[in-house]
């Protein structure tokens, strides 16, 4: 369990005082894919970096298996942080080092001897997939691969907590799904937990159980991803989950008797079919598109439309049931002006 009590970190310059973090309290659960997301200066970067104790809070504690790392002495620390790794957006890799070398480095630095090193590297490439790229150097990777070498350095020292700080940023779309789907796999089949840090509401959409929104500084909001994508409350929250503006900002003009339907995809899979165009065909109940902003993510869908339904109560009760057949779709009605 990691668990991160009214942390505060404020940075001191010649300009005077700048609050990086205010009263950040999350509860993080063993094995759990956590997402902090925030947009740029919301102090995500800052965050990440103070729970391994790379920047220390300015008031607050941060607990590991209840050990307050605050406390320890920077001996203690160092060892400590063979269980907390991280991977950065621009892999940090050794480049006069082979892709070998870069994951037996950090085996180097704490004594392992240099068969058991190599063998516990060759382990690691073989589970990120470059057991064939032993040999090569950064330069002659992809970005994907690169990644994938800091992931596998990243887990030499058998941590408990991997820390990813905007790891997929620097990666195209493609790249970006198979090393989520990396991540997936090294969580379930290593039971690390894994602390994703992101702008992107995509990425937490695809891996993370729960996540907490940042925004100056500040948890606006935090719960399981479902939730917190499906009833956005905050207006930081409503700018990730709506990027072109909440359905509330939009302007409907109803037609004589209209009503509206709000349906939210949280990770529903993604068949192709036309599910509005079937309500009319099974249910006889025709609705239009108001609003949608929908996208699809390892075949997947998330994301959020309004249908406009003209008829009475029955019509909308049958409309709600119908769309909510699937568990991972939320049909409630709304009014134009629903916040």
């Amino acid at each position: 369990m990691i668990e991160i009590k009214n942390l505060s970190k404020t940075f001191y310059t010649s300009d005077g005082e700048v609050p990086a973090l205010k009263d950040v309290s999350i509860s993080i659960p063993d094995g759990d894919i956590y997402g902090i997301i925030g947009m740029s200066g919301a102090g995500k970067s800052t965050l990440v970096r103070c729970i391994n104790m790379l920047e220390r809070p300015t008031e607050g504690t941060v607990i590991i298996d209840g050990e307050d790392l605050g406390a320890l002495s920077e001996k203690e620390l160092r060892m400590k942080r063979h269980d907390i790794t991280m991977i950065f957006q621009g892999f940090n890799l050794l480049m006069q080092r082979t892709v070998l070398k870069n994951v037996t480095f950090p085996l180097e630095l704490i004594g392992v001897n240099k068969e058991e090193a190599e063998n516990k590297a060759l382990e690691l490439l073989k589970i990120v997939g470059l057991e064939n790229k032993t040999k090569a150097f950064p330069a002659q990777l992809s970005g994907g691969q690169q990644q994938r070498v800091a992931i596998a350095r990243a887990l030499a020292t058998n941590p408990k907590v991997l820390l990813c700080d905007e790891a997929t940023s620097a990666l195209d779309p493609d790249t970006t799904r198979s090393i989520l789907s990396l991540l997936r796999e090294i969580n379930k089949d290593l039971g690390i937990t894994i602390i994703i840090i992101t702008h992107q509401m995509s990425v937490v959409e695809s891996i993370c159980k729960h996540v907490a929104i940042l925004d100056n500084g500040e948890v606006v909001e935090e719960g399981e991803v479902g939730q917190v994508f499906s009833h956005p409350k905050s207006n930081a929250a409503k700018k990730l989950v709506f990027p072109d503006g909440d359905f509330a900002n939009q302007a409907f003009i109803p037609r004589e008797g209209e009503r509206f339907i709000r349906v939210v995809y949280n990770g529903a899979q993604a068949t192709g079919k036309p599910l509005i165009a079937h309500m009319a065909v099974e249910i006889g109940i025709e609705a239009s598109i108001s609003y949608a902003a929908t996208s699809t993510i390892a075949d997947k869908q998330y994301g959020s439309m309004i249908l406009g339904i003209v008829g009475g109560d029955d019509e909308i009760k049958h409309a709600i049931e119908y769309l909510s057949r699937d568990a991972d779709i939320l049909a409630e009605e709304v009014s134009v002006n629903a916040e």
